[in-house]
């Protein structure tokens, strides 16, 4: 934790002094295909590794991540020069990944905080209700940080039912991805694009009907199916007998809100100061924001009692797996995000043909279903870079003239996430405390059995009722 602390400090500060490389920046329609493979390889790592072979990709997944992105690195020294490649590297490791990253920190420390304790039984309307605070949640302290504050008083409820799995699939469905998209502290594609220009509460007043839709039908079916279940059911024994519910560590949600301030702030006020770091201008409100981030996270860890983070089963090693991963998925993306960039002068120009009418508009259902097909077994952040740069780039004008089509493409990035186990973050760390608590969770594709059946049919309604 503190190195990890040491070493953004370190980054946001460091280069006042370094020499400033001029350069007119990474030329996308002069690279060919054959750039992406890192990012190609660094996703299809994360996506198979983990279930091909658990061991050496837990030791052993920050060095394959680093030998991804070293791919990237030494030819563009190679071929473009060092002085292009480290002001590139910097740019998207100060102003992309560093945000990032300390974002999730700052959150992911706080929800470690917060504790639920106590039990009440878990009855159809009852596990209704917590999905539906877990779905509310996950927009204001991340779809990880609701996973992990909900899962245990969910497992609690349900403890007693023969048959539970299927509350677990939806509870990865509805707060692991669904809930996720109402502000950019939600999901991790989210606050990339607010990182690229994406107003806070673009999100909030443009995907709200979507997600309230998609959640609506979502949760229902839910319901039908859990009372059906709990009336055909033998309950067992209860291990955790029904006990007054209480909420501990509550400064953690004061700190998320000195996060949401810090954001606010940042991209409404512009005090014209800049540092630059290897030609790069880190603006002062950015790096305030960031700052603060690693602020909240050092408060809550002084301000949360140790036994509070004990019972969440809190623990550094998630967080510092996705540090890792990411700074790698990052570096291997410069030359895709640049290629794209290109549009149909670039190696993507099949791509752009997918996602564009023959009248030259944008195909929003394309955009919606081809980002979030990648979002259900590729990471989901990286995903919603790719289609972002796809569809122009350009916030001020997705916000407005290509509304819809950000809409698309963020619906999609978070929504489709939930397709499988591996389509975003806090969906395996369910899966594996829901399992090591007696869970008889299902197969990788077992669970995709159940998004086909409950969520493809959601999703072909959504995309007609806003995407066609």
């Amino acid at each position: 934790m503190r190195s990890l602390v040491f070493f953004s400090i370190f980054l946001m500060a460091a280069g006042a002094a370094a020499p400033a490389f001029a350069a007119d920046g990474l030329n996308g329609a002069t690279l060919g295909a054959v750039w992406a493979l890192p990012f190609a390889g660094i996703l299809l790592s994360i996506a198979l590794f983990p279930l091909m072979a658990p061991h050496l990709w837990e030791h052993h997944q920050g060095k394959i991540a680093a030998v991804w992105a070293g791919l990237v690195i030494v030819p563009l020294a190679l071929t473009h020069g060092i002085g292009l490649t480290l002001e590139t590297l910097a740019h998207t490791l100060l102003l992309e990944y560093l945000p990032f990253i300390l974002l999730l920190l700052a959150l992911f420390t706080a929800a470690g905080g917060i504790l639920i304790s106590g039990n009440i039984h878990g009855s159809p309307a009852t596990n209704t209700l917590m999905l539906t605070i877990g779905a509310v949640l996950a927009s204001f302290i991340g779809t990880t940080g609701a996973s992990m504050v909900m899962i245990r008083p969910m497992i609690r409820a349900n403890d007693n039912r023969r048959h539970n799995a299927h509350v677990f699939v939806f509870f990865i469905f509805i707060v692991s991805n669904l809930g996720g998209a109402l502000t950019p502290l939600g999901d991790p594609p989210l606050f990339l694009g607010f990182l690229k220009g994406v107003d806070f509460f673009w999100t909030t007043t443009h995907l709200a009907a979507e997600a309230a839709f998609a959640g609506a039908i979502v949760l229902a079916v839910f319901y039908l199916f859990d009372r059906w279940m709990y009336r055909h059911e033998t309950a067992l024994p209860d291990p955790t007998p029904d006990k007054r519910i209480r909420v501990s560590g509550l400064v953690n949600l004061a700190l998320i809100g000195v996060v949401i301030v810090a954001i606010l702030i940042s991209a409404s006020w512009k005090p014209g100061v800049a540092f630059r770091v290897f030609g790069v201008e880190v603006e002062w409100q950015n790096l305030l924001r960031d700052l603060v981030f690693v602020g909240v996270a050092l408060a809550s860890l002084k301000l949360t009692r140790s036994e509070h983070r004990a019972a969440n089963g809190f623990s550094w090693g998630p967080i510092v797996e996705v540090a890792k991963l990411f700074a790698g998925i990052f570096v291997a993306m410069v030359p895709v995000l640049a290629m794209l960039r290109a549009g149909t002068s670039g190696a993507f120009a099949p791509l752009v043909a997918l996602v564009t009418n023959p009248d030259g508009t944008p195909n929003n259902a394309a955009y919606f279903w081809l980002s979030g097909g990648l979002s259900s077994f590729l990471d989901n952040a990286p995903t919603y870079l790719v289609f972002f740069e796809l569809a122009g780039g350009d916030a001020q004008t997705l916000m407005t003239k290509g509304a819809l089509t950000l809409a698309a493409i963020s619906c999609g990035a978070v929504f489709m996430g939930a397709n499988s186990y591996i389509g975003n973050a806090p969906n395996f760390m369910v899966y594996a405390i829901a399992r090591s608590a007696g869970v008889k969770m299902p197969s990788f594709f077992g669970y995709m059995v159940w998004s086909g059946a409950i969520l493809i049919p959601t999703f072909i309604l959504v995309t007609f009722v806003f995407f066609r």
